[in-house]
Protein backbone atom coordinates (compact mmCIF):
# COMPACT_ATOMS: atom_id res chain seq x y z
CA UNK A 1 0.00 0.00 0.00
CA UNK A 2 2.90 2.44 0.94
CA UNK A 3 4.18 1.85 -2.50
CA UNK A 4 1.42 2.85 -4.31
CA UNK A 5 0.62 5.84 -2.00
CA UNK A 6 4.11 6.81 -3.30
CA UNK A 7 3.84 6.16 -6.82
CA UNK A 8 -0.14 7.78 -7.17
CA UNK A 9 2.00 11.26 -5.46
CA UNK A 10 4.69 11.43 -7.79
CA UNK A 11 2.55 10.76 -10.55
CA UNK A 12 0.02 13.61 -9.68
CA UNK A 13 3.30 15.66 -9.49
CA UNK A 14 4.25 15.08 -12.94
CA UNK A 15 1.10 15.42 -14.25
CA UNK A 16 0.18 18.33 -11.89
CA UNK A 17 -2.90 19.02 -9.84
CA UNK A 18 -5.18 21.16 -8.20
CA UNK A 19 -5.02 22.21 -4.28
CA UNK A 20 -6.78 23.87 -2.22
CA UNK A 21 -5.31 26.88 -0.73
CA UNK A 22 -6.85 28.29 3.02
CA UNK A 23 -6.03 31.86 4.03
CA UNK A 24 -7.64 32.33 7.65
CA UNK A 25 -7.37 35.83 9.78
CA UNK A 26 -7.75 35.84 13.43
CA UNK A 27 -9.05 39.00 15.42
CA UNK A 28 -9.62 39.34 19.03
CA UNK A 29 -12.70 39.32 21.12
CA UNK A 30 -13.04 41.35 24.26
CA UNK A 31 -11.23 38.87 26.12
CA UNK A 32 -8.62 38.93 24.31
CA UNK A 33 -9.22 35.26 22.83
CA UNK A 34 -8.39 34.77 19.15
CA UNK A 35 -11.61 34.26 16.79
CA UNK A 36 -11.72 33.70 13.15
CA UNK A 37 -12.37 36.92 11.47
CA UNK A 38 -11.79 35.39 7.72
CA UNK A 39 -11.41 32.41 5.86
CA UNK A 40 -10.79 32.64 2.29
CA UNK A 41 -10.27 29.37 0.15
CA UNK A 42 -9.03 29.71 -3.55
CA UNK A 43 -8.62 26.66 -6.13
CA UNK A 44 -4.21 26.91 -6.88
CA UNK A 45 -2.92 24.44 -9.75
CA UNK A 46 0.36 23.07 -9.09
CA UNK A 47 2.13 22.95 -12.34
CA UNK A 48 3.97 19.56 -13.42
CA UNK A 49 6.94 18.89 -11.83
CA UNK A 50 9.73 17.71 -14.84
CA UNK A 51 11.72 16.12 -12.38
CA UNK A 52 8.81 13.93 -11.29
CA UNK A 53 8.27 13.20 -15.04
CA UNK A 54 11.75 12.24 -15.56
CA UNK A 55 12.03 10.16 -12.77
CA UNK A 56 8.55 8.01 -13.35
CA UNK A 57 10.12 7.67 -17.10
CA UNK A 58 12.84 6.36 -15.77
CA UNK A 59 11.37 4.16 -13.88
CA UNK A 60 9.07 2.84 -15.64
CA UNK A 61 11.92 1.91 -18.07
CA UNK A 62 10.65 3.53 -21.16
CA UNK A 63 13.85 3.79 -23.69
CA UNK A 64 14.02 6.99 -25.30
CA UNK A 65 15.36 5.41 -28.35
CA UNK A 66 12.12 3.55 -28.89
CA UNK A 67 10.55 7.02 -29.84
CA UNK A 68 13.81 8.21 -31.95
CA UNK A 69 13.15 5.81 -34.77
CA UNK A 70 9.38 6.29 -35.06
CA UNK A 71 7.42 7.83 -38.14
CA UNK A 72 5.22 11.25 -37.18
CA UNK A 73 1.85 8.48 -37.64
CA UNK A 74 3.62 6.36 -34.97
CA UNK A 75 4.66 9.21 -32.55
CA UNK A 76 1.21 10.32 -32.61
CA UNK A 77 -0.22 6.97 -32.08
CA UNK A 78 1.61 6.62 -29.20
CA UNK A 79 1.54 10.20 -27.97
CA UNK A 80 -2.94 9.39 -28.20
CA UNK A 81 -2.58 6.04 -26.74
CA UNK A 82 -0.26 7.61 -23.42
CA UNK A 83 -3.31 11.02 -23.32
CA UNK A 84 -6.07 8.20 -22.58
CA UNK A 85 -3.99 6.51 -20.26
CA UNK A 86 -3.31 9.66 -18.64
CA UNK A 87 -7.18 10.10 -18.28
CA UNK A 88 -7.82 6.82 -17.30
CA UNK A 89 -5.54 7.34 -14.54
CA UNK A 90 -7.36 10.13 -13.27
CA UNK A 91 -10.60 8.97 -13.74
CA UNK A 92 -9.50 6.61 -11.38
CA UNK A 93 -8.03 9.32 -8.87
CA UNK A 94 -10.96 11.00 -9.39
CA UNK A 95 -13.64 8.35 -8.12
CA UNK A 96 -11.16 6.84 -5.71
CA UNK A 97 -11.55 10.82 -4.28
CA UNK A 98 -15.57 10.41 -4.46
Amino acid sequence: MFDDEIRDALYKRAVGFESDEIIEEYSCDENGNPVLAKRKITKKFNAPDISALKFLLEKNDVDESEYENMTDEQLLKEKNRLLQLLKEKENENEDANL
